[in-house]
């Protein structure tokens, strides 16, 4: 008798492969067999009529404080991950000195805008080198698998304290002693290292991360120690300054090391370079010995706004910043006040604290043919009839009426959404050829991050529901949709154990009821500890989510089993004969 026994769905087994109908069984947590399964289960899941396919393997999180609490890692679990990358983009919590605990927070909720207090609270800081987290995140049972590379950010705050966090130039000593801890740490089980080289990471008090403006020899540094470990990824966000000559340093670590490089793949509005120069100069490198993969957002990046969120239109207005610190009950009691209403929209806007955010508070606060009512069955690809503009001019109202207007919907939970990055062009079209190029990743999800301005956890279920199904202008394959976030994303990483629906393989695995796969409209949240906030958006359709064989989600609720861990460096399969 089997473990357990998934019966008569169609089979897409995360190769690319042509889907195919049948059963599979599964026993000790590993794909046993494959085909017309006549030996019953002690359990048993009927999926007729569905979609069975791998667990989702999501590159791109930021769950490094939230895992260290909670069990259920939600919302990626609630999309079909069953393993999840983070420590990306060089921010991080280990290793860690004691008198840097708060300053490594700040730097967590300035870039990717988690809550410090929800950090403050839900830590325990019981670790201080990399190894020693790894051992913390052991500790706590959970739904899905965990990996995660060293940080840039906190090493060199470790090794070089406030001349560190000041992004001073380090010393050759201090170079050797943050190379020494990245193979202490890829050797220990880190997936990789990352760092950030864009200004637009910065900690809760306005300052780069550290590694910003690191020269050439302190990355290749960094990458050699960990091609030292015998393995590793070196992931990186950057604005690609033409004086940084990022694609020069990137192809020679990699070409010297034969570790890959991924970094974020935008088409951005500051980027100096264009998206199609991007790939090219990543292509050229690949041609002369390189590994660099370009990392893709699936839809427009960028912020959901509502009174409560992190950011909205108002925010800059005298009269909201007379009222910002005040409980919700009684904002909205003003907001809702045709007075005051009228007195903040004829407000001119308090300039931003600095002036590299200009850009980012003049869309926000005034680019309303950028900006969309987030309503039931929103389409993430919308027209600019669409926007706030396109609804104010046919309304005969003013944007700035109509967008307040908008966020007092639901009781004064209406949204707004702003996409920033990916969708310059108004549409979706460019990201099409991306995610059919073999060179690209499906990534930058953020999960766990960015919790009051977006929730792109949701980027598997959308890369399905949208990309292989409700596309109008155009959609990819199933079989290859599946493919990107299955065995492509687990391949970069060395999981080879994962991420394909074979005999040996683990029974990481999705039963998907495709025909009614929806994503249902995101809400603000006050459950992180201490009562902080963070975007959430559910789905139906998924019938069941499996983990190491054991059901960890049926019908989108948690089962309360928690077979999920911390993957340490590359995995095999567990049949050789089952390689591919």
């Amino acid at each position: 008798m089997h473990d357990l026994v998934i019966r008569g769905g169609t089979i897409v087994d995360g190769t690319g492969a042509a889907r195919y109908c049948g059963d599979i069984a599964i026993d000790g947590g590993v794909i046993t067999a494959i085909g017309h399964i006549s030996t019953p289960g002690r359990e048993e899941i009927d999926a007729s009529g569905k979609i069975v396919a791998p667990g989702f393997v999501d590159i791109h999180t930021h769950y490094d404080g939230q895992a260290t609490w909670d069990s259920e890692m939600a919302p990626s679990s609630w999309h079909g991950v069953t393993t999840a990358v983070m420590g990306n983009c060089g921010v991080g919590f280990a290793p860690a000195h004691k008198d840097k605990h708060e300053w490594l927070i700040g730097l967590m909720e300035g870039v990717e805008d988690i809550p410090g207090t929800a950090l403050a609270e839900g830590m325990k800081w019981d670790w201080e080198s990399f190894p020693d987290y790894l051992d913390a995140l052991e500790r706590l049972p959970r739904t899905i698998d965990i990996g995660t590379h060293v940080p840039h950010g906190a090493l060199r705050a470790y090794v070089m304290g406030e001349r560190g966090a000041d992004n001073e130039e380090p010393t050759e000593a201090d170079i050797a002693e943050m190379a020494r801890l990245v193979e202490e740490g890829v050797r220990a089980g880190a997936l990789g290292v990352s760092t950030s080289r864009t200004v637009l990471h910065k900690s809760i008090d306005g300052e780069l991360v550290p590694g910003t403006t690191a020269t050439e020899a302190e990355l290749l540094a960094l990458g050699r120690a960990m091609a030292q470990a015998g393995h590793g990824v070196f992931e990186l966000t950057s604005d690609l300054l033409p004086e940084w000559d990022e694609f020069g340093w990137m192809r020679r670590l990699s070409g010297e090391t034969g570790q890959p490089i991924v970094f974020s793949m935008l088409q951005s509005p500051i980027k100096q370079m264009h998206w199609k120069d991007q790939m090219a100069a990543m292509r050229a490198a690949n041609d002369n010995g390189a590994k660099i993969v370009a990392a893709i957002g699936l839809r427009g990046i960028g912020v959901i706004m509502n009174w409560r969120g992190t950011v909205h239109p108002f925010m800059r207005k005298p009269s909201w910043d007379a009222i910002k610190d005040l409980p919700w009950d009684q904002q909205k009691a003003k907001l809702s006040d045709p007075a005051f209403k009228a007195q903040m929209l004829a407000e001119d806007n308090i300039p931003p604290p600095s002036p590299d955010m200009v850009p980012f508070f003049m869309l926000v606060t005034a680019a309303w043919a950028m900006q969309f009512p987030l309503l039931e069955d929103f389409s993430y690809e919308p027209t600019r009839e669409e926007s706030i503009f396109g609804f104010a001019s046919a309304a005969g109202k003013e944007a700035a009426e109509y967008a307040y207007g908008q966020l007092m919907h639901d009781d004064g939970n209406g949204m707004i959404y702003l996409p920033i990055l990916n969708y310059m062009d108004g549409n979706l079209d460019f990201t099409k050829e991306l995610l059919e190029s073999e060179d690209t990743l499906a990534s930058l999800s953020d999960g766990g991050a960015h919790c009051g301005t977006i929730c792109d956890a949701a980027a598997p279920t959308f890369l399905l529901s949208y990309w292989a199904r409700d596309r109008k202008a155009g959609t990819i394959p199933l079989e290859l949709a599946i493919k990107r976030q299955c065995h492509d994303t687990a391949r970069l990483y060395g999981l080879n154990d994962r991420g394909v629906l074979k005999p040996g393989y683990l029974a990481d695995i999705n039963v998907i009821d495709f025909d009614n796969l929806r994503l249902q409209k995101p809400w603000l949240a006050f459950d992180l500890p201490a009562g902080g906030k963070r975007l959430l958006q559910k789905a139906t359709g998924y019938v069941a989510t499996i983990k190491s064989g054991v059901v960890t989600f049926r019908d989108g609720a948690m089962t309360g089993a928690l077979p999920g861990t911390v993957v340490r460096g590359p995995q095999d399969i567990a049949m050789a004969e089952a390689a591919e």
